[in-house]
């Protein structure tokens, strides 16, 4: 069954999981996705999160669901499509500042790397650091996030303004499926869980054994400081370009 969705951007590790994951999800849900048009992110960026090859994932970064608004939307959790560069000659750029989880991931990837610290984090002092060893745009930032085996998927692949909490509970069956076969072949994989994604998430992965790290979402700023987070992501040193 391929509902109408593009499947061109899946990993063809992928593409048999998401085939018979699809067929766990209600057929009149279905039905109503493809007699609509106003969906985000799309019939044809449902699925890019899963560009990633099965074999290179390490970690599931959980988002809530795709933003609401189409240029943003691209089916990757947390990447809004519509900013491009991150920093401005005031600090972050204005897109990045007016995106709360964003900006407050970039701060806290600034104290893990050292350049900022806990108790300076406004415009003036993201200004005064040295970024020319940074990542300069969203893109870069989170082709670091790929690079390093994070899949950033949402709990729900699906936003329609009227059916939130429908669209969510429509998609776990599928999530649960695929994150099934994802252990299968991939049982060190680490599972990411933001606020209250854990709730949601949590019961689909009940296997004994499976790696979890859990923090408040990023919308909190109790998450820039937060040691654990900062300890966690410390090393993957995601804001370092790759040039």
């Amino acid at each position: 069954m391929t509902t109408g969705f593009h499947l061109n951007t899946i990993d063809p590790s992928w593409q048999p999981i998401i085939q018979s994951g699809l067929n766990t999800i209600d057929t009149d849900y279905i039905q109503q996705l493809k007699a609509a048009k106003d969906w985000l992110p799309g019939r044809d960026k449902i699925f890019n999160a899963f560009s990633l090859p099965v074999d290179q994932v390490k970690y599931v970064l959980f988002g809530e669901s795709p933003y609401p608004r189409a240029q943003s939307a691209n089916g990757y959790a947390f990447w809004d499509a519509a900013v491009s560069d991150i920093w401005s000659p005031t600090g972050l750029s204005k897109a990045v500042n007016r995106a709360t989880s964003l900006r407050n991931i970039i701060k806290m990837l600034l104290i893990a790397e050292g350049l900022l610290s806990p108790n300076h984090t406004s415009q003036a002092d993201i200004a005064a650091v040295d970024k020319s060893h940074l990542v300069q745009t969203i893109s870069e930032f989170f082709g670091n996030f790929i690079q390093h085996g994070i899949l950033l998927l949402n709990a729900s692949l699906v936003l329609q303004p009227s059916n939130v909490r429908k669209d969510a509970r429509a998609w776990r069956p599928f999530l649960k499926h695929t994150m099934d076969h994802l252990l299968q072949k991939k049982p060190d994989v680490q599972f990411i869980l933001l606020g209250n994604i854990a709730n949601e998430i949590d019961p689909l992965i009940p296997q004994p054994g499976i790696k979890k790290f859990y923090a408040e979402h990023p919308y909190n700023i109790s998450f820039i400081h937060n040691p654990e987070v900062l300890k966690f992501f410390k090393p993957l040193h995601l804001l370092r370009s790759k040039q």
